[in-house]
């Protein structure tokens, strides 16, 4: 109980420093980290590890893909590829369908590719889609937000479902399965959550890109060439994904070796960051300089991998204080309430330390012994299950997750604003997922 009131009181200190006293996110987080560890009564020298993993872990991930994402959408910007983008996807979903737009697209992208990086790679659209249609940028961000958080905690192969899958014995075919039908409930209900509750708040303010591009439109890079610094890291990611099944569809070959070195995300990125320095008509090498497009975007990506890894620090403190272990067995003893126990048991291990893939994975071992007990041993619930627990996994979002300064950032919220909508928006999402997955248990198991 007293790592559960430290949490609280964490929380509510980030919330406090960041908004009231305006202390930067980063001080606030490695205060809170610190703080938590030390009243947590951790071995000084345990934090103090802690905290260095989690950053290092956090920044050595997504550090260079944040920075990889920050140029390409520099450059789709400043050539005018992005409004080339956003005339051609407002001429399919009409102007003011932009949410709806980019949830249907995180929900699609997000299966094979992680939604840190999607959210990196898409949010340059999303911008220029807001100020092409005039609408809110928030709705469109936190739509894109949540679409891809729906599929990357339900529907494999990203790591945390097939993980939990594997700690289970779920068959990963029927996993898929029952994820895209909850994931379609959760990304609907997480649009619906952007254009009735997130478009209220006008983001354009805070807005921190560049402004909009003046290139004339026969200067403009044509919509293929657009599309190619955002779709080949995509398509190279998934091609990983494909090739790296347990069943080896293309063996142990050399092209497997190599198409899985392609698929990696900073990799990949980098690609696309190549492909992107063709986007500009005129072409100048001081692009590529300290104070070019390469050098504005390095500088504007540096805030956020340092609030990023600051957010993970935190984090991993919380992970290695043992407050997972008290809230699995708080939960001991409530077998009676079914497929939701899972769900329930990954959402208190999810806003407890953040990490999603880490919450799925623990609770997949905590309640394996429980599932001849709850009736989920057989194929099909043992795969509803694995999709619960990813439910729960979104439940939520908030300053001790990476994702959550992600969004926040890119998008130019405060921390007030994120707590509103990211944090909101995810519990708002992970009821709905509930809620369908409660109908699928009654009617199909």
């Amino acid at each position: 109980m007293g790592l559960l009131v430290l949490l609280v009181i964490s929380i509510v200190f980030i919330v406090l420093a960041t908004a009231k006293i305006k202390l930067h996110p980063f001080l606030a987080l490695l205060g809170a980290a610190f703080g938590f560890g030390i009243l947590a009564r951790m071995p000084l020298k345990e934090v103090v590890a802690s905290v260095n993993a989690g950053f290092g872990g956090t920044v050595g991930t997504i550090g260079i893909v944040i920075l990889a994402g920050a140029i390409i959408g520099a450059f789709l910007e400043q050539s005018g590829g992005a409004l080339r983008l956003a005339e051609r996807v407002l001429r399919i979903t009409g102007e003011k369908q932009t949410p709806l737009a980019m949830a249907l697209v995180g929900y699609v992208v997000s299966i094979s590719v992680f939604c840190d990086s999607a959210f990196v790679l898409l949010s340059p659209i999303n911008k220029a889609l807001a100020r092409k249609a005039n609408v809110s940028l928030a709705a469109g961000a936190i739509a894109l937000s949540l679409g891809l958080y729906s599929t990357h905690t339900m529907v494999p192969p990203t790591p945390g479902p097939v993980g939990a899958a594997g700690v289970l014995g779920a068959d990963l075919g029927l996993v898929i399965l029952w994820g895209l039908i909850v994931g379609s409930v959760a990304t609907m209900t997480g649009w619906l959550f952007s254009i009735t509750v997130a478009s209220r708040l006008d983001l354009r303010q805070q807005d921190t890109s560049e402004p909009e591009t003046t290139v004339s439109p026969d200067n403009m890079p044509s919509f293929t060439k657009s599309m190619v610094p955002i779709v080949l890291p995509i398509v190279l990611i998934l091609i990983r994904s494909v090739v790296e099944l347990p069943s080896k569809p293309l063996g142990e070959s050399s092209l497997t070796a190599v198409l899985s070195f392609l698929g990696q995300p900073v990799v990949s990125l980098l690609i696309g960051v190549l492909f992107s320095f063709l986007l500009p008509k005129h072409f100048e090498r001081d692009m590529l300089s300290g104070t070019g497009l390469v050098g504005k975007a390095i500088i504007s990506a540096a805030t956020i991998i340092v609030i990023t890894g600051a957010g993970g620090a935190f984090g991993k403190v919380l992970q290695n204080s043992g407050i997972a272990d008290v809230i699995g067995k708080g939960f001991q003893g409530y077998e009676s309430i079914g497929i939701l126990l899972p769900l329930v048991v990954a959402a208190g291990l999810k806003t407890a330390q953040g990490s999603s893939t880490v919450a799925m994975i623990t609770t997949a071992g905590l309640v394996t012994p429980l599932l001849p007990a709850l009736g989920l041993d057989s194929a099909s619930a043992k795969a509803l299950t694995v999709v619960a627990i990813g439910a729960g996994s979104m439940l939520v979002s908030h300053a001790n997750d990476s994702y959550f300064w992600v969004v926040t950032q890119f998008s130019g919220m405060t921390m007030n604003q994120g707590y509103k909508l990211q944090t909101l928006g995810t519990l708002v999402q992970g009821i709905g997922a509930a809620i369908a997955i409660g109908i699928i248990a009654a009617v199909a198991l």
